[in-house]
Formats: structure tokens, C-alpha cells, sequence
């Protein structure tokens, strides 16, 4: 039996599942997600919590019982709870600006960047240069903030980019003066 997938996901009473033959739909205070279960795994709602269950004892059954787990997990936690990501911009005129649903950075490149927030995302900027990007999928946060943070990472040399607010970028020392 797969570790992680033979936990029960505990569902809060704010939250709401419904159970379509394979589909899964939750739905919560901070959105609605809905997730297809691979082929060979089956979801229960008992007793406020959602149990896993998959067919067969190959490899593969086994990996996707534990995926279907973690997924199943992520959505109910994210339609409850939500998920965030803090971004840094650092760098002499670095900046960010949300205008409707799109990102605009300026990273010293001869252009803007205009960035399109997808639904379901909310990205914030304070003091220009905090990003904070939210949502109810944990991959879609993810996914935003490294697009984000790809358009200038940070380098070792001087620090500057986009980095995320928990990252250690690890200096280099630059040339030294030869005598």
C-alpha cells in the first residue's frame, strides 16, 4: 500500500465535494477545482474524509494512488486555505505594476514586460518591487510565480533579478585588480 496515498484527506466543513464516476469537483470559499482521476484509482467520501483506493499492486498503480492523494489533498487545501508565493525584484529601477489582469515589470531590459494573469490568480504589488501571487491551485501559483521570476533571474555577481522572497542567491566574487 502506497504510504501517502492510504492517508484519508480530512474535508472542512466549509468545503464541498462532489464525486462524479472519475471526476472530482471541490469547491470552497476561495474558488472551484476539479481534478480527473487517473485510470485504476477510485475516491470515497466517507465520514468527512476522502479515502483513495486503487486497483492492482504493480508500480504504477502504486505511484498513481499516491499522486491521486497528493492532488486530491492540494485541491481541498487550496479551495479552504489558498496558496501564496512572495517574489523580490532587486536591481537599480527594477519594477512591477499590476494594471487589470496583466503584470507590467521593468528589468532593464528596452521593453516592458507585460505579463497576463490568468483566472483564478491574484497577483499583488507593494512598495514595487513585492510581488505576491495567490490562488486556489498550487500548481498554477507555482507555475506563475517561476514565469515570473524566468524573466530575470537572479545573478550571482551583483544580486539583481527576480528572486523568491525565501531564496539564497549565493554571491561570486567579481574580477580583483591585478598589480
Amino acid at each position: 500500500m502506497s504510504r501517502i496515498g492510504k492517508l484519508p484527506i480530512p474535508v472542512p466543513s466549509a468545503v464541498k465535494v462532489e464525486i462524479k464516476d472519475q471526476q472530482v469537483c471541490v469547491q470552497g470559499p476561495k474558488g472551484r477545482l476539479d481534478f480527473s482521476l487517473p485510470a485504476r484509482t477510485s475516491v470515497k467520501f466517507e465520514e468527512g474524509k476522502l479515502v483513495v483506493s486503487r486497483q492492482g499492486e504493480d508500480a504504477q498503480a502504486k505511484a498513481l494512488h499516491g499522486l491521486s492523494r497528493s492532488i486530491l489533498f492540494n485541491l481541498v487545501h487550496g479551495v479552504n486555505v489558498g496558496y501564496v508565493k512572495k517574489l523580490e525584484i532587486q536591481g537599480v529601477g527594477f519594477k512591477a505594476a499590476v494594471q487589470g489582469q496583466q503584470i507590467t515589470m521593468n528589468l532593464g531590459y528596452s521593453h516592458q514586460i507585460v505579463y497576463p494573469i490568468p483566472d483564478q490568480i491574484k497577483v499583488t504589488v507593494e512598495k514595487d518591487t513585492m510581488i505576491t501571487v495567490e490562488g486556489p491551485n498550487k500548481q498554477l501559483v507555482g507555475q506563475v510565480a517561476s514565469e515570473l521570476r524566468s524573466y530575470y533571474p537572479p545573478e550571482p555577481y551583483k544580486g539583481k533579478g527576480v528572486r523568491y522572497s525565501d531564496e539564497k542567491v549565493e554571491r561570486k566574487a567579481g574580477k580583483t585588480a591585478q598589480q
